[in-house]
């Protein structure tokens, strides 16, 4: 029976499917079990997500401090991850002190002003209905209604999420638990993968078949030097775009310049699509102070992206990627359907990683293949 089976393409691969079948099935009726794993994992997933970043960040620090000589004093592995952390808190210290209450008392009057910037949208656009009134097709567009349903949307979402605030207390002190467990995990976590690091692929390197430890080595040495190329050039990137654009809109007199400065950095890590979400709140507080003042807006944020896309980005994270702009664009789109927000941001070097592993797989078997057509028969 299981060798007809066998000669049997159509009945194994209808053998095979139904029993994956089965299994999923099965799955999803002892899915109680899988429940702690899936919490567990989902846990630990921010922490060692931002322990990993700040690792990609700062350990190249830490390895040109122990190259740097002080007379006969040199740095060891301890005593230049303690200077990078000391370095890392007093940045931190400085960003509680000055940094965050500006941000904090900009988005507090930007919260505050939202109701006269819904109204000077509802302004704008009833004069601009007036001046374009002469074309056909634009006077059937009811611009009161659209400015109203913004107006009530913005409303029933800032009611709902104060309510939530105010009754859910429940929630807010998980919330408040979370950060607070993220905020003492991760220092410890980056401390030990820029302590013990280095020990990783010498661990690994142990487990492995001897045939195979080098080139599983050099496919993991590549790997990290992707990921290393691609943080490091978003950290450069992000900054430029946050310190120029930020500087940019104080000089031409835009409110919170600040803050949408740093908005707009942020929004920088979406390759393509990020500048023009990031722009987007800029330009609705510019309209308020009027049309020049949108145009300086929209100045200098094309100066402050064309420096970016032509100097920054090629060289800092095109160079390490090599990815065609079609193909970011279609895994934006992917991942953003998948996992949102964060598949747009993580979507890129994830598909990096796995172009790596291919092109090395690739590479490997076609020297393999090469080396085994030249081997003469015995």
């Amino acid at each position: 029976m299981f060798e007809r089976i066998q000669k049997s393409k159509l009945m194994f691969w209808s053998l095979e499917l139904l029993i994956v079948a089965v299994l999923i099935w099965v799955c999803t009726k002892i899915d109680f079990l899988f429940a702690p794993i899936g919490t567990f994992f989902s846990t630990i997933f921010m922490p060692v997500l931002l322990a990993g970043v700040l690792f990609y960040m700062l350990n190249p620090i830490v390895m040109r401090l122990e190259k740097v000589k002080l007379g006969k004093f040199r740095f060891n592995h301890t005593g230049a991850v303690a200077v990078v952390f000391i370095l890392l808190l007093l940045l931190f210290i400085g960003a509680l002190a000055w940094l965050i209450p500006k941000l904090i008392g900009q988005v507090g009057n930007l919260v505050t002003n939202i109701p006269n910037f819904v109204d000077v949208i509802k302004r704008v656009l009833g004069e601009w209905n007036q001046r374009l009134s002469h074309i056909g097709w634009l006077k059937t567009v009811d611009y009161e209604s659209y400015a109203n349903q913004i107006q009530s949307g913005l409303s029933d979402y800032a009611k709902t999420f104060m309510s939530g605030l105010t009754s859910s207390v429940g929630t807010v002190i998980g919330m408040a638990t979370s950060i607070t467990v993220v905020a003492i995990t991760v220092p410890v976590m980056l401390f030990y993968m820029l302590k013990d690091g280095q020990k990783l692929k010498p661990a690994i390197k142990r487990f492995l078949p001897r045939k195979h430890a080098e080139q599983t080595m050099d496919l993991l040495s590549q790997m990290s030097n992707t990921i290393s190329n691609y943080i490091g050039g978003q950290l450069i990137e992000v900054l430029f775009v946050m310190v120029f654009t930020s500087m940019g809109f104080a000089l031409v007199g835009e409110k919170y310049a600040l803050l949408l400065g740093i908005f707009a950095g942020m929004c920088n890590i979406i390759p393509y699509v990020g500048p023009y979400i990031g722009v987007l709140p800029a330009l609705i507080v510019a309209i308020e102070s009027g049309l020049m003042q949108v145009i300086l807006v929209a100045v200098v944020t094309v100066v402050v992206q064309q420096i970016d896309g032509n100097f920054i980005f090629p060289n800092v994270i095109g160079r390490s990627l090599s990815i065609h702009p079609l193909t970011i664009i279609i895994i934006l789109l992917v991942a953003g359907n998948i996992a949102g927000l964060l598949g747009m941001i993580l979507g890129v070097p994830l598909y990096a990683i796995v172009k790596v592993i291919v092109e090395f797989i690739y590479h490997v078997s076609h020297i393999s293949d090469k080396a085994a057509s030249t081997t003469p028969e015995s």
